[in-house]
Parts: structure tokens; sequence; C-alpha cells
């Protein structure tokens, strides 16, 4: 089991939460190739819109891989994403970066320049930073407890 951050925007997120799947890097099968099947994946989304729209800067959803393998998906006619499965969490909420810069250990030794580090669509990160990333967006501690 991984854990991963995947870096989206707030409207890309919520069409995944919704239709129930991950597609990092704009459908790339690179992006999401190593996601496997009990992974843990929680989103970033620095703004609203791809490139538009106002700052989010939070984490905005947070799930479990479901799929075997990535999938080619047809969105439309001239664009066929890869994507995974995601049993996505409800009932969390959004949680704000800034405050846990200076907790998780992806981002306490990068301060002032963390935002480099969201760039690309995933980064691995370690199950302690998972737990405290999904603690701040509220997730139940029976299912903290479950991120090894």
């Amino acid at each position: 089991m991984t854990c991963w951050i995947g870096v989206a925007s707030a409207d890309h997120v919520s069409a995944g939460v919704e239709g129930g799947f991950a597609q990092l890097g704009h459908g790339r099968h690179d992006a999401v190739k190593a996601l496997h099947r009990g992974d843990w994946l929680v989103y970033y989304s620095p703004r609203e819109g791809m490139r538009k729209g106002a700052p989010v800067q939070a984490f905005t959803a947070i799930g479990r891989v479901t799929s075997d393998e990535p999938y080619h998906a047809a969105q439309s006619m001239d664009f066929n994403p890869y994507r995974v499965n995601v049993d996505y969490f409800p009932g969390v909420t959004p949680a704000p970066i800034r405050p846990l810069l200076g907790v998780l250990s992806l981002t306490r030794d990068h301060i002032d320049n963390w935002g480099l580090l969201m760039r690309g669509p995933k980064r691995k990160i370690t199950p302690e930073d998972m737990r405290c990333i999904a603690k701040a967006m509220g997730l139940p501690p029976d299912n903290l407890a479950r991120i090894e």
C-alpha cells in the first residue's frame, strides 16, 4: 500500500469524485500506472479550474484505489484518458495546505518554496503525512488507523 498526493484543479477533482475515478496528468498512462488497488490517494487542488479561477490551495478529496490497473475511458471523441477507480470518503472537508506546511515531512523543510513540490501529476508521501492530511480533512479515526 502506497500513499499518493494527486494534483488537479478542484473542478476536475469534483468530476472524479462524482464519477468514482482518478485521472492524473491530463489522462496520461504514466501518471496513473503506479496506482494500485488499496493505495491511498488525496488530491491537492491549487486552483478552482485548470490554470484559471480562484486559488484553492487545499486538499480536496481522499480515497482508496479500487482498480487492479489503469483503463482507458471514452470521455470524448478524441480524448480517451487513463483512469483508475477510487472509493472516495464522503463527508470530508477541504483542508488548506498552509497550516500543514510545517508539519508534513514533504514540505516542512521547504516552507518558502512548497509550491514547487506540488507541481506535476502526483507525489508519493509517507503514511504519517497521509494521516495528518486525512485528520485535517475530518476523516473518522477508524479510517485513520487503516493508513499504514
